[in-house]
């Protein structure tokens, strides 16, 4: 098979525009997939490579939500076949102990795999005439017209569900209802507070409901996000604006949260969230903070209350098993994660990243095809 040429999105330097370039893909690989993509979302870290506070190196091509159809397969592929609906996900290994357990996110290859701009050979995937592109963002680079994945990270989706909606499944919207439902494991009755009512927070609202618990407190600063938190299954809304931030939680829960989660990556918003527990409860974090960041809390939270603090990496999922669950409760109108989306051309992607930043686009899903 001959290369594949493609229009791609390509950053080229710190807290620069992307610029829409015409490159070359290599074929597919033993074990690679290329796939035509339809739409990828914009998801906080691939703003986090512009403005490097995420160390992948440029010029690259990032997107790593993304959806569309497959094209063609390698030799030894066998889960997917041209014409297949494929959403794109985080790549992992399969071969080290977390990926044979079964705790994909946390493969021992993560970085190089994810984050490197590279296969773990060293070698790319897209070419260009004036110098070298990084590519294999998350083992797919989206932002593209084409791109080349690993079998591993391209989970089969039914022909009947819109495929211009599914790529956030492949990362943001599965990080935040996989907090819940995976990682977490919040249950009915119990109680949570979401820091962020972003996409990934917002997701979170919306397992929790799923889940069946009967608190479920959005906190943000935007009151059309409030407001559409409690349209999506907020119970209870703050603006951490007004007033003792805490001091509302202990308020509507009567002695704290079971479990509290923080989308933002921000050190003083961690520090609430844990201070919003209950004795015994669980505080998740997994919003990427600046380089650097630290916090600074009392360990008798921890000790004299038996409070718990744990990060959280793509919704401890497994993707081929909870990208297809998430799709049958949006079917079921459970989890109508459709809301959080508005849509842009390839030509507006810098748009869509502004949007994104200035808080109108809760989540900017990008029409490649």
């Amino acid at each position: 098979m001959e290369m594949t040429s493609v229009q791609a999105a390509v950053l080229r330097e710190e807290n620069g525009a992307f610029q829409i370039e015409e490159l070359q893909l290599a074929a597919p690989r033993e074990l690679e997939v290329l796939v035509r993509i339809v739409a990828t979302g914009m998801c906080h870290t691939d703003a986090a490579v512009r403005s490097r506070d995420i160390g992948t190196p440029l010029p690259v091509v990032v997107g790593h939500e993304g959806a569309g159809v497959v094209v063609a397969v390698g030799s030894a592929v066998r889960k997917v076949a041209p014409g297949d609906h494929v959403v794109l996900t985080f790549n992992s290994c399969g071969q080290c102990a977390a990926c044979l357990s079964g705790e994909l996110a946390k493969c021992e290859l993560s970085f190089p795999l994810n984050l490197s701009g590279a296969r773990l050979d060293g070698s790319h995937a897209l070419q260009c005439a004036h110098g070298e592109i990084h590519d294999q963002f998350f083992g797919q680079s989206a932002f593209a017209t084409y791109a080349l994945a690993q079998e591993r990270n391209t989970v089969k989706v039914p022909h009947d569900v819109p495929l211009e909606l599914l790529g956030p499944l492949g990362c943001g919207i599965m990080t935040g209802s996989g907090a819940v439902l995976n990682s977490l494991r919040v249950g009915p009755g119990q109680s949570l507070v979401v820091f962020g009512s972003g996409a990934v927070g917002l997701a979170a609202v919306m397992a929790a409901r799923v889940a069946g618990a009967t608190t479920i407190i959005a906190v943000d600063i935007v009151t059309s996000r409030l407001d559409l938190a409690l349209e999506l299954g907020a119970t209870h809304v703050i603006d951490s604006h007004d007033g003792d931030l805490v001091a509302r939680i202990m308020d509507i829960t009567g002695n704290g949260a079971d479990f509290t989660l923080d989308t933002t990556g921000r050190a003083d918003v961690m520090q609430m969230a844990v201070a919003g527990l209950r004795i015994g409860g669980t505080c998740g974090i997994l919003g990427v903070s600046p380089p650097g960041t630290s916090l600074a809390i009392d360990t008798n939270l921890f000790i004299g209350m038996s409070r718990q603090l744990r990060g959280i990496l793509a919704g401890d999922s497994v993707p081929d098993v909870f990208i297809p669950q998430l799709i049958a409760l949006y079917r079921q109108g459970r989890f109508p994660f459709d809301r959080l989306i508005r849509f842009y051309t390839l030509a507006d992607i810098n748009q869509a990243l502004a949007d994104s930043e200035a808080g109108i686009a809760i989540k900017p899903v990008v029409r490649v095809g």
